[in-house]
């Protein structure tokens, strides 16, 4: 255990550059606005780099109660990575600066959600996590953003109570709110007391996760929020949730008498399953990638059900990547786009070849085709649920990885098709290119994928 607050510098770097931009926007609201974009995107730098340095250093806790390891690692480089491109789309969709601290703000609580070492940590974390996306859902003001604002702050308002409902009655149960000492303590008390308090617990980090079921807000606020809030709300804060999730299976979940896999396990497959059928008829594009990152929900889970299989850990980490290159690619494809629904992506092809393969390789790595990255972190999650012991959820998954390829080609179909008339739309630059970078990390990531992950 370490009181070194230097430990902390890629939160620090976040921090500083979220509060100076919005000391920009206070004192020259006009002049600031400028500068706000460039000082959160060189704190979100700062975190990246440091998170780098920080790998190949040791491990420990700091200040009892944050943990700095691989999860943490991971989730600090890949927050910064997918919320800078963030960034570019909220400037190519106009949204007002203010936009940009709000997402670092966000970014810094995904982060902390993955170090918490401590359920009270774990609980700021969570509030530093949402409460800012509330903000971003309604900075449009118009009316579909105000009303997807509300719905996304009112069910994470209801499940961030039973939340603190189940923080107080697992410390109250062990004595504790230490995640290296609840495991231990929990064993000697009333299981039936435990699984209440833990499905009270994962009632918030599934809806920072946009799972069953606290999956209500999203499909409601990916299509009435800016596009550019829909990407990073429906990706950036499920890198904290999934990697708190894994913490807490890894640290004191594993010690607990309670069957909280089977729990994991049904909700995994409610998930995906949902996700999936929700999305077969959906015409809107934005509802049916919000439906779509449900589903990557339910896959998601699979690595932690795994716990304590030995590819668990490196299966989570590696998909949470995938999953935030890709759905951020086909985000940024609607943006560059501006368009919404099905029959507007006619002869897309035509007007901008590249813009239509890019989204083709995101959405093809949605459905797991290889050689994108989602495609090796499913297989990797698959292999890890069966060496778990769960080789009934490995073939649910897999049943519903082929039912998913239907609804991404209702969108991929047309896109290839002759367009009705002649000519095309602007497209916005940044987006456009934001969508390129993403989709060709998305086939590094799947072909190099096995240089870096363990055999």
């Amino acid at each position: 255990m370490r009181d070194d607050p230097l430990d902390l510098l890629p939160e620090l770097f976040v921090l500083f550059g979220a509060v100076l931009g919005l000391l920009a926007l206070t004192v020259s609201p006009r002049g600031g606005a400028r500068w706000v974009v460039w000082l959160c995107a060189l704190g979100l730098t700062g975190c990246l780099v440091s998170a780098v340095a920080a790998a190949f250093s040791p491990g420990g806790t700091v200040f009892g109660s944050y943990v700095l390891d691989p999860p943490t690692n991971v989730v600090r480089g890949v927050a910064a990575l997918a919320t800078l491109p963030c960034l570019v789309l909220a400037r190519a969709g106009g949204l007002r600066p203010e936009a940009h601290v709000l997402m670092s703000l966000t970014a810094l609580g995904a982060v902390t959600l993955a170090g918490a070492g401590d359920l009270l940590v774990l609980v700021a974390a969570y509030l530093l996590a949402s409460v800012p996306g509330y903000a971003l859902a309604g900075l449009s003001g118009d009316a579909p953003g105000t009303e997807a604002a509300l719905k996304y702050y009112l069910v994470g308002a209801f499940l961030g109570v039973l939340t603190l409902t189940g923080v107080t009655l697992l410390y109250g149960l062990a004595g504790t709110s230490a995640y290296p000492g609840l495991g231990g303590a929990l064993r000697a008390v009333p299981q039936a007391a435990v699984v209440c308090a833990l499905v009270a617990l994962f009632a918030g980090v599934m809806f920072k996760a946009g799972a069953v079921p606290g999956h209500f807000w999203v499909p409601d606020v990916a299509e009435g929020a800016p596009a550019a809030v829909a990407a990073f709300v429906t990706t950036v804060p499920k890198l904290g949730a999934f990697a708190a999730l894994l913490r807490m299976a890894e640290e004191f979940l594993t010690s607990s008498a309670a069957d909280w896999r089977l729990l994991l396990a049904l909700v995994s497959v409610a998930t995906m399953t949902l996700g999936n059928l929700a999305a077969f008829r959906q015409n809107n594009v934005r509802r049916l990638l919000a439906y779509s990152t449900i589903s990557q929900a339910g896959y998601l889970l699979l690595p932690v059900v795994a716990v304590p299989a030995p590819l668990a850990r490196p299966a989570l980490l590696f998909y949470l990547g995938a999953y935030a290159v890709t759905n951020l690619g086909a985000f940024a494809v609607v943006v560059a786009t501006g368009r919404d629904t099905l029959d507007r992506y006619t002869g897309l092809s035509g007007r901008s070849p590249a813009l239509a393969c890019a989204l083709s390789v995101c959405l093809l790595g949605f459905a797991g085709t290889p050689p994108t990255a989602v495609f090796l972190g499913k297989v990797m999650a698959f292999t890890a649920v069966w060496q778990g012991g769960y080789a009934w959820l490995a073939v649910v998954a897999a049943l519903n990885t082929v039912a998913g390829l239907f609804y991404y080609l209702r969108w991929i179909v047309p896109v290839f098709r002759p367009a009705p008339s002649p000519g095309g739309d602007a497209v916005v630059r940044s987006a456009a290119l934001t969508a390129y970078a993403a989709a060709t990390a998305s086939l590094v990531l799947g072909v190099a994928g096995g240089v870096v992950l363990p055999p």
